[in-house]
């Protein structure tokens, strides 16, 4: 894989039946939580794997910490990290460390994947439909959960969103002729369906009615309590994209969102759509079918 449609990780053909895929991500806490921001991180590191169709098999870690950070908190993001790898599958081997004024923490992530069966951001055609397999929001979420806006209820349930590996969804779609897949991270939705399109060489378009939203999204939107990264998606894609007039600030705000550990994104025919989504929903309940894929028009993405 080369450079030319920004795939979620590189693919190095080992021989004539199997691939190795690398990627690597780390980001600053975004929970309180110790073990859970590990938790997190990894599951957002090993996402880009089950993006391009492989299992993750091999995982070290990179973390930066202040030296008057605790041990003990040291060790509980590992452990994070540690724990949610093994879920995975893989193991982790080691890793970097260095000292730093603010703590971050990541995987570098090896998978590997048949040939065949390798997935990029660049296949979706005209007629195909696209699945998200988990609800938006992160962003907004965890922005209002820094200054107490949000229940404790509705917190704990994006970090389960978060927490929550793409392994069962990259699972079950390995039974379907995907054509495109891509996760749903920091570019938010629009970001990395702008990439899918641009790279597929078509346009798509989304029915904003059925986005699936974490609680308390749409009410924090409206509240303006937005992350500076969605500002900066939409300022990007403000050429590139079309949204009707009629679709409310507030969810457009949440379609530009940069998600942290956000779902897969995966266009397949009309048929093999609504087949997939039956299969998911029985161990995705939040999984949506979003938007299709149509012939290329003006812009890249349209929202209606």
């Amino acid at each position: 894989m080369g450079f030319e449609n920004n795939d979620d990780a590189a693919v190095y053909r080992i021989d004539d039946t199997t691939a190795l895929i690398q990627t690597l991500d780390l980001f600053p806490p975004i929970v309180d939580d110790p073990y859970q921001y590990g938790q997190i991180a990894a599951a957002n590191a090993l996402s880009d794997v089950y993006a391009m169709g492989g299992s993750p098999k091999l995982a070290m870690n990179i973390l930066c910490y202040p030296e008057d950070l605790p041990k003990e908190v040291v060790r509980e993001i590992l452990r994070g990290g540690y724990d949610k790898v093994k879920e995975a599958g893989a193991v982790v081997a080691g890793g970097h460390s260095l000292k730093d004024k603010e703590p971050k923490y990541g995987l570098c992530v090896t998978g590997f994947a048949k040939i065949e069966e390798i997935l990029t951001n660049s296949g979706a055609k005209p007629g195909d439909l696209l699945i998200l397999t988990k609800p938006l929001g992160t962003g907004i979420l965890n922005t209002a959960a820094k200054a107490g806006l949000v229940s404790k209820e509705t917190e704990e349930t994006a970090i389960a969103s978060m927490v929550m590996l793409n392994k069962e969804a990259g699972l079950v779609m390995k039974g379907y002729p995907v054509h495109s897949c891509t996760d749903i991270t920091g570019f938010g939705l629009l970001g990395h369906a702008y990439e899918m399109g641009a790279g597929s060489g078509v346009t798509i378009s989304f029915d904003s009615t059925a986005m699936p939203l974490l609680p308390e999204a749409k009410d924090m939107a409206m509240m303006g309590i937005i992350p500076a990264g969605a500002y900066a998606n939409r300022a990007f894609l403000e050429d590139r994209v079309y949204i009707d007039p009629a679709t409310p600030l507030d969810l457009t705000d949440i379609l530009f969102d940069p998600q942290t550990s956000g779902g897969l994104l995966i266009a397949l025919s009309e048929k093999e759509a609504y087949r997939l989504l039956a299969d998911l929903k029985g161990r995705i309940p939040c999984a949506e079918i979003i938007g299709q894929i149509i012939p290329p028009e003006n812009q890249t993405i349209i929202v209606k």
